[in-house]
């Protein structure tokens, strides 16, 4: 199908999508406007789900990665199944806590700054910038958390690290 096939159909449809939501008003309009209605509050759910699943990981986040207090906010945030998809670390939120403290031991100065947060459903998605101390140039990071039920549930995590020279002008931020 052609882009112009593709932009005549949605086009179609947004002529006839208002004609049949008339028409269904016609016929049964307590049905109609409910059905309209449940839609939107579902919308309105999962949105303020999504909203409030970011809270929670960039809370989390920001104790972990800033303020290295590990244990309070994994004891706080992640859920009692925590599945791990980054290789270095284990399942699990004890061996979650004890991988990250012992980092922070050995890099008391490492920090991660979120440069940009995402939700959709139940996943958040981070745009984080990592380093070690202050002369590291760091690691581009993106991070995505699946939350269920307010917890931190399975985590992923692909990594690059900052060039000292690029081939434009973009930073990775």
């Amino acid at each position: 199908m052609s882009a112009f096939q593709s932009k005549k159909i949605i086009g179609l449809g947004l002529i006839l999508s208002p004609l049949l939501l008339l028409t269904a008003c016609s016929q049964n309009p307590n049905q109609a406007v409910a059905a309209v209605t449940d839609n939107t509050l579902n919308a309105i759910s999962a949105n303020q789900q999504a909203t409030q699943n970011k809270k929670i990981v960039v809370d989390f986040y920001e104790g972990v990665f800033q303020k290295h207090q590990v244990k309070a906010y994994a004891d706080r945030y992640i859920g009692d199944k925590y599945i791990q998809h980054n290789p270095h670390v284990p399942n699990g939120k004890a061996p979650f806590v004890d991988y990250f403290t012992g980092h922070f031991k050995e890099n008391p100065e490492a920090k991660s700054v979120i440069k940009r947060a995402v939700a959709e459903g139940d996943l958040v998605f981070l745009h984080v910038h990592s380093t070690q101390n202050a002369q590291d140039r760091g690691v581009a990071i993106v991070d995505i958390f699946r939350v269920e039920n307010g917890k931190i549930v399975e985590h992923w995590d692909v990594q690059q690290a900052v060039p000292e020279q690029a081939a434009n002008s973009n930073t990775m931020f």
